[in-house]
This record gives C-alpha cells, structure tokens and sequence, in this order.
C-alpha cells in the first residue's frame, strides 16, 4: 500500500510518536487527504455535509436523535471507536487519531513556531520541534479545511482532527487542533467538515 508510516520520537512524556505525514500525503509538506470526523476514507470538498456526514443517518442538517442513539457505540468514553478512527483504519498497527490531551502534549512539551516557505516549498505550517533532540521534529502544513464544495483557510491555518468528542455542544462537534501565523490553540468543529488527519502510535 501507499501509506505513509514514517513517525518521529519527539521525546514526549507520555512517549507518544507522531506521523511524519498527513494522512494521504507522500511527504511531509503535502497537505494529504482531508476526512469528516468519523469517515474512514478521504472525503472530497463536495461530500463534506451533513448529509454525508458519519453518525447523521442520510439528513440534511444535524440529527440529535440519530447521534444520540449511536453515539456510546461510535465513541465510547466520548473518543471515536477504532472502527471509525482514520489513522486506525488506514495507517493499521497501533496507529490512531490523538486525543485531545495529545494535541496538548505536542504543543506544550515541544518548540513550535509557525514558518512560512518550509524549506523553500512554498508550503506554510508549523514545525513542532523537540525539546529533547532538536534534531527531531513534525511539520504540520497549513492544509485549512473543506466543507460543502469548499475549501477554506489553505495556507493560512492548519486544522488536524483528534478522536475527542466535544461533550459542551447541541451538534456532534469535535475537537481538532489550529494554528495560525499567531496562534496554536484546539477548538471545535461540526463533524462535516473535512479536516486533515496525522496518526500517532505508543
């Protein structure tokens, strides 16, 4: 197959090793498929709605009681079950979609900065560098996302999914992980959206 399963050992605490790559990219400047929240399989800018949307039974807009009923089946303990965790499907192994815990840990226990041109291609992003071996570090480009036939924020943000439900909001919103020229922060996002997926492992 052609997936990419190359991973770096930033020296995390939790010991945690990252995907060199998106899923779907052949190096690590390449922004890679993009997938709602819960798909297995990369979506296109056109199939990112509602009504395509895992979990939503085939409605136009968000359904609660059709979420409500599968959701402990589709993520137990409010993390997406393997069956429907991308890297889990698509990378196999160990790999899997972090938590939202493991999008902080990589914030907070590297060196990140935003760098636009990474290594003259034209490609912006955020390298997280160890802080235990400089040598060692992920690039996440700024692939920004897609939803009903467009795309959004290319080149300026990069959204990365993690496999934690939002428990706070009225529709299945979930976390993932931004960052802008400013700013590195997790947010949440309706779970339609096509957003890039970066597996990591123990």
């Amino acid at each position: 197959g052609g997936v990419n399963t190359e991973y770096v050992d930033l020296g995390l605490p939790s010991g945690l090793k990252w995907a060199k790559c998106n899923i779907g990219a052949k190096t690590e400047t390449d922004y890679g498929d993009y997938f709602m929240w819960g798909s297995t399989k990369a979506n296109t800018p056109d199939e990112c709605r509602w009504k395509n949307a895992p979990f939503n039974n085939g409605s136009d807009s968000y359904n609660s009681t059709y979420f409500n009923s599968v959701k402990d089946t589709v993520c137990p303990n409010g993390i997406l079950a393997k069956e429907y965790d991308a890297a889990a499907q698509i990378m196999g192994g160990n790999w899997r979609m972090p938590t939202k815990g493991d999008c902080r840990e990589l914030a907070r226990d590297t060196t990140n900065e935003w760098i636009e041109d990474f290594k003259g291609t034209g490609v912006n992003g955020m390298k997280f560098t160890s802080k235990t071996d400089t040598t060692k570090y992920i690039f996440i480009p700024a692939a920004g996302g897609c939803v009903e036939g467009s795309m959004f924020n290319v080149g300026d943000e990069g959204h990365v999914w993690s496999s934690s439900l939002d428990p706070e909001w009225v529709q299945p919103t979930s976390f993932y992980m931004y960052f802008t020229s400013d700013d590195w922060d997790y947010n949440d996002m309706a779970i339609c959206v096509g957003q890039s997926v970066r597996g990591v492992f123990k």
